[in-house]
């Protein structure tokens, strides 16, 4: 008990400084065992600030990831469409410029694992879709995201040139741009100089209808399946383009809260769900706790959340012979707030979802021809099993056929 006491005051002594200053650097967030290619810009020279100072706004967000797809040979950059307000729908591809020389190949090779067309999966690259802030006022995912996509264009070594030689990451900033938009202006605006943490200031009170949905007030992470809006019609197009091997859902949850990944509550999996993939869920579920014991955070898995409705960005890929895994960091719900553990810092909650993103490619790493062979086996079982009497439905004139 008095070592769970001291490292919650260390905890809060550390983010009282960061909410009275907004002294925060890379350094808080980045591996310190590697370099950095000065060439590539950091968040704050586009920014004008570190992350987590400010939250970002989407067209900032935007401004970044094409200057970094500009500066790096390691990542492309494509507009997959528009929201209902007119925000781009980026996607950036990060690999290594090998691999983005032949990026077709290798896409079309690795559909050969669905269609029942692989052979070896030997020296394929393994692919993860690593998705951010689904619900807009869930920022942590986004603002995360800036320094994720710094540290895989700038990070050098034989370490990133291993991931990035074997892995074609999916990297897509920002689900719902419109939603993430209105929330940073909320959080940004009812900022005030000397950060307020009580948990009644108007920072932490957002005004309906809050950024959590889109334009239209939709909750876009039911829509996987259903498939209504721009922005699910362009990630379920690129997940079918690609078929991921894990794909990543960052979310916040209440502020007292610590964090949280996959796999949940083991009673709540649909049944039409391998076993299997939920034992490869929580042997990722390693990964990311050796990574989060390492920075000292807290953390919990299988005890909340389930893995039932397909129509979730955590569980969609289970029944397409991925692995879905979804994060839930306690919300500051702006930049530092009075919560049960202590003072909960908007940096703090960055970090967390930064290190989720690199301990799922160190997974992804250690795990690669385990999870490209379980793909392909998934889809080799599905074929067998439909010739046992199920029963495929959809009509070509339908104009949701194309997004089933």
């Amino acid at each position: 008990m008095y070592k769970l006491y001291i490292t919650t005051l260390l905890i809060s002594i550390t983010s009282i400084i960061f909410a009275q200053s907004g002294d925060v650097d890379m350094s808080y967030y980045l591996p310190q065992d590697v370099s950095y290619n000065a060439s590539i810009p950091t968040p704050e020279s586009v920014l004008g600030y570190v992350p987590g100072e400010w939250h970002v706004s989407h067209d900032k967000l935007s401004e970044y990831m094409r200057t970094l797809a500009a500066a790096s040979d390691r990542i492309t950059i494509e507009n997959r469409g528009k929201t209902f307000e007119g925000r781009p729908i980026l996607l950036l591809t990060i690999t290594s410029p090998e691999n983005h020389g032949r990026i077709d190949a290798i896409r079309k090779n690795h559909l050969k694992l669905v269609d029942g067309g692989a052979s070896s999966t030997e020296q394929m690259p393994i692919v993860v879709y690593q998705g951010m802030s689904i619900h807009g006022n869930e920022p942590s995912g986004a603002n995360a995201g800036l320094v994720a996509a710094y540290y895989l264009a700038a990070a050098q070594g034989s370490q990133i040139n291993d991931l990035l030689n074997n892995t074609v990451i999916l990297f897509d900033p920002s689900f719902n741009p419109d939603g993430l938009q209105r929330f940073a202006y909320w959080a940004n605006t009812n900022k005030s100089i000397n950060i307020n943490p009580d948990p009644q200031d108007r920072e932490y009170d957002e005004v309906w209808p809050r950024g959590r949905t889109n334009h239209y007030w939709f909750d876009m992470n039911r829509d996987w399946l259903p498939v209504q809006l721009p922005e699910s019609r362009a990630r379920i197009e690129t997940f079918h383009k690609w078929y991921p091997n894990i794909l990543t859902d960052h979310h916040e949850m209440g502020s007292n809260a610590s964090f949280f990944f996959q796999p949940g509550i083991q009673s709540r999996t649909h049944p039409l769900t391998p076993k299997l993939n939920q034992e490869l869920t929580k042997q990722i579920g390693n990964y990311h706790a050796k990574a989060l014991d390492k920075i000292g955070s807290f953390y919990y898995t299988e005890e909340s959340f389930d893995d039932f409705y397909y129509g979730k960005g955590s569980t969609f890929p289970d029944i397409n012979g991925g692995i879905g895994i979804l994060f839930e960091q306690g919300s500051s719900r702006g930049h530092a707030q009075e919560t049960d553990n202590g003072l909960l810092e908007f940096p703090f909650t960055i970090r967390n979802q930064f290190t989720a993103i690199l301990s799922t490619l160190e997974a992804a790493q250690g795990m690669r021809t385990q999870l490209l062979n379980y793909q392909k086996d998934f889809f080799t079982q599905a074929r067998s099993e439909g010739k046992g009497g199920a029963y495929a439905f959809g009509n070509t004139k339908d104009a949701a056929h194309h997004f089933i």
